[in-house]
């Protein structure tokens, strides 16, 4: 367990450098001089050479990168130009929106996708759940920005139920403009997870383990809940780990139609405003979210399976 904890670390160390040694070079691709969109045309050749000199863009490539990997060791990820500010102090301030977004979205598609699986399973052929069936293939064929804006011109628009734009203030506020957003990314892991919890409920209802309780005269539901939901519930917890790098993405688009705070919505910006120092930071964290969501899904199957914890 340790050894192959030891590993996942140095990957994700490997992966987190190469994605922002390719993003320093994808910024050095884009055409344009940034000192030219910051400041605008009319500036003068000395602002342009100094704004060049305080991002860094007047030194050769090799030496930029091996100045941002030194200021990454010692916690320093440069200066928003903007602002003035610590990257790392814009990039985390906005943080915990993505994540409260991502972690209600995931929670309840969970909690919806996994009870309707189980019932598919149980209804197998039936027309409950072949309805059920097309509506997740529907769902996950709708990308999660038209379901966005569908959701923004029904309920805030049209019938005005809920709030259009913004994150709220207080507690109730913030879950109320939770909803919406919250609804447009996590539809379609409900009908992903619905019909994985199905599939894997169908596998092992057919197994052994599973006749002989039904033989001892248990009851169908207690069958379900207590024998065969808990193993077939194993791929869901994989598959989340690799659905926050889909959530991640997700919430660019999300948090820009709703107009919502957050690091998608942070790197957009600065993207748009060639703030790469900005740029830089947002794409380091979301990178680490990745990699340790990733990591702790492998873990937690590897805790709950015996199977995956002798593969580790």
């Amino acid at each position: 367990m340790w050894l192959y904890l030891l590993k996942r670390v140095v990957l994700g160390v490997a992966v987190i450098a190469i994605a922002e040694a390719f993003l320093l070079l994808m910024i050095h691709a884009v055409p344009g001089d940034p000192a030219v969109a910051l400041l605008g045309p009319q500036a003068t050749p000395e602002f342009r050479a100094q704004l060049h000199q305080q991002m860094g863009l007047d030194k050769p490539l090799v030496v930029q990168i091996v100045t941002f990997f030194g200021g990454l060791l010692r916690g320093n990820l440069g200066f928003d130009v903007f602002s003035q500010r610590p990257v790392a102090d814009v990039v985390f301030e906005q943080l915990p929106y993505t994540i409260e977004l991502i972690l209600v979205s995931i929670l309840w598609a969970v909690a919806v996708a996994v009870p309707l699986g189980c019932y598919s399973a149980m209804r197998r052929n039936s027309m409950i759940d072949q309805a059920v069936g097309i509506v997740a293939v529907a769902t996950i064929a709708i990308p999660s920005f038209v379901m966005a804006v569908s959701a923004l011109l029904i309920f805030a628009v049209m019938l005005g139920w809920l709030p259009a734009i913004g994150a709220g203030t207080g507690f109730a506020d913030r879950v109320i403009h939770l909803i919406l957003p919250a609804f447009a990314m996590g539809i379609g892991w409900v009908g992903y997870i619905s019909r994985l919890v199905r599939a894997s409920m169908l596998e092992i209802l057919g197994e052994n383990h599973i006749r002989m309780a039904r033989s001892f005269g248990l009851s169908e539901w207690r069958i379900v809940t207590g024998y065969a939901l808990p193993l077939a519930i194993l791929p869901t917890v994989t598959i989340i780990g690799v659905g926050i790098a889909w959530l991640l993405s997700s919430a660019v688009f999300i948090e820009v139609v709703f107009a919502r705070p957050g690091i998608g919505a942070l790197i957009v910006n600065a993207v748009r405003a060639r703030n790469y120092p900005v740029v830089m930071g947002g794409a380091l964290v979301t990178t680490f979210l990745i990699v340790t969501a990733t990591t702790m899904s492998d873990l937690i199957n590897a805790a709950l399976d015996p199977r995956a914890r002798e593969e580790l």
